[in-house]
C-alpha cells in the first residue's frame, strides 16, 4: 500500500471539499483532496453561484478571472400564478459588487478552483480516488484509506475534513447519524431548449396541484418539477403524455418543445432530504457543506452555504494546523459559527416547503390565488431585498482572512 501525508485530507472533489482545498493551501497548509470521479463532467443541476460566492472571489482576487469565464446572470427571481408573473426577489438591490447569481456548469467552477489550487505547493488532488475507510489512533482520526488508480493508498493526516455530500460514506464511518427532517417533496429535473423569444427570468410557476421552476442556461431551459415526496412513481404510471400537458399548462411558452423529453429515461429523480448533524466534528475530524447539513433545494443556496463553512472552516484552523496544535475545540468553534446560518436557513426553506409549497401541490383543481405575501412583494419593490438577502448573501457570509 503507498502511503502519503498532509497536514489536512479532503474527501470529496466538490465545492465545498474544493474551496476549502484552495484557501487551506493559500494559507500555507499541506491539502491532499480526494475525489472519487476522473473528473469534474457530471450533471451536477445546482449550478448557481450566488453573490455571497462570488464575494469570495473578490477577496481571493480571483473575481475578474471568474467573471471572465462563460455564464449567464440572474438578477431577479419571479413566481408566476393565476396568469400573473410577480417579482419576488431583486439582487439588484444588495450591498455588494455582485448583484446577481451566475449560471455556470459546475463542472467549470470546481475546474476553475482546481487550476487556481494547483498553482500552490502544498495542494495536491487525487482524482479517481475514494476515500474507503478512516486511520484512527487512540481515538483520534488521523487519516484516510483510499482506493486510486493505482491501488490502496494510506493518507496520514492532522485533519480529515469530510466534505462527501449529502450521502457522506466518511461520516457514517466516523459514526455520525444526522437528524431528517422530512421533507414532503422530491424534483424531477430535466431540460428543454431555449428559444429566442422566451421569458428572460428564472420563475416559479405555480399552478393547481403543480409547481414548476425554469432556469434560464443559455441554450437550454433546466427545469425542476416540484412533486409531492415519493410522487415520481405515480407521475411515471400517468404516463409521459400527461407529464408533457403539465408542463405545458404551466409554461405555455414550452408547450411546443415538450416532445424533446423523449422517454423517461430523460426525467431524473432528486430525492429531497434535509437533515443536520447534532455534532459536526470528532478529533481529528469535522464534516461541513451537505454531510453536515444536507439542505432543501429551495433558493439554490446548498453549494453556497456548503462554501461559507470551507471559508470558516479555512479561517480558524489554518493556524493551528500550521502551528501542529489542532484541538477538538479548534473544529466545535467552526461548527459553533456556522450552525446559526445552517439552523435559520433550513427553517426558512422547511416553512416555504410546508407553508407553500405542499399546499400548492395539494390544492387540487381550484384556481390558486397569489397570497398576499407575493402580491406584497411584486406591489412595494422596497420588500424584494428581503428574500434577495436570504438567497444571495445568507444569515452570516463568511470572508477568507
Amino acid at each position: 500500500m503507498d502511503s502519503l501525508s498532509a497536514q489536512i485530507c479532503i474527501v470529496g472533489g466538490g465545492p465545498a471539499g474544493m474551496m476549502a482545498g484552495l484557501l487551506f493551501a493559500r494559507a500555507g497548509v499541506s491539502v491532499v483532496v480526494l475525489e472519487k470521479h476522473n473528473d469534474f463532467l457530471r450533471d451536477f443541476r445546482g449550478d448557481t453561484i450566488h453573490p455571497s460566492t462570488l464575494a469570495v472571489m473578490d477577496d481571493l482576487g480571483l473575481g475578474d478571472a471568474f467573471r471572465a469565464l462563460p455564464q449567464r446572470r440572474v438578477e431577479t427571481l419571479s413566481a408566476v400564478m393565476g396568469g400573473r408573473t410577480f417579482r419576488v426577489a431583486d439582487f439588484r438591490r444588495l450591498a455588494t459588487r455582485n448583484r446577481f447569481i451566475a449560471l455556470m456548469p459546475q463542472w467549470d467552477f470546481l475546474d476553475f478552483l482546481g487550476r487556481e489550487a494547483r498553482k500552490l505547493p502544498g495542494f495536491r488532488l487525487l482524482m479517481a480516488t475514494e476515500g474507503q475507510s478512516l486511520i484512527e489512533t487512540d481515538g483520534r482520526i488521523a487519516g484516510v484509506r483510499a482506493a486510486g488508480p493505482d491501488g490502496a493508498i494510506a493518507i496520514a493526516a492532522d485533519l480529515v475534513l469530510c466534505a462527501d455530500g449529502r450521502h457522506s460514506a466518511m461520516r457514517r464511518r466516523a459514526g455520525f447519524v444526522p437528524r431528517d427532517f422530512a421533507a414532503p417533496i422530491d424534483v424531477l429535473w430535466f431540460r428543454l431548449s431555449r428559444r429566442p423569444g422566451d421569458p428572460e427570468a428564472a420563475a416559479g410557476r405555480f399552478g393547481a396541484g403543480r409547481i414548476l421552476i425554469t432556469i434560464d442556461r443559455g441554450d437550454y431551459w433546466q427545469c425542476a418539477a416540484i412533486v409531492p415526496k415519493g410522487g415520481d412513481a405515480a407521475i411515471r404510471t400517468r404516463g409521459l403524455a400527461a407529464f408533457r400537458a403539465g408542463i405545458a399548462d404551466l409554461a405555455p411558452f414550452l408547450a411546443d418543445r415538450t416532445g424533446e423529453i423523449g422517454t423517461f429515461e430523460a426525467v431524473r429523480t432528486l430525492t429531497v432530504t434535509v437533515d443536520r448533524l447534532e455534532r459536526w466534528h470528532r478529533p481529528g475530524l469535522l464534516c461541513i457543506g451537505d454531510a453536515a447539513h444536507a439542505m432543501s433545494p429551495v433558493g439554490g443556496v446548498g453549494i453556497n452555504l456548503a462554501i461559507q463553512d470551507a471559508v470558516a472552516a479555512a479561517n480558524l484552523l489554518a493556524g493551528p494546523l500550521r502551528a501542529g496544535r489542532l484541538a477538538e475545540a479548534d473544529l466545535a468553534r467552526v461548527q459553533a459559527r456556522r450552525s446559526l446560518p445552517t439552523r435559520l436557513t433550513q427553517r426558512v426553506q422547511r416553512l416555504i416547503q410546508d407553508r407553500i409549497i405542499a399546499p400548492v401541490l395539494d390544492h387540487g383543481d381550484a384556481r390558486l390565488s397569489p397570497p398576499l405575501a407575493l402580491r406584497l412583494l411584486d406591489r412595494l419593490p422596497w420588500l424584494q431585498r428581503i428574500p434577495a438577502r436570504i438567497v444571495g448573501l445568507g444569515f452570516r457570509p463568511e470572508h477568507p482572512r
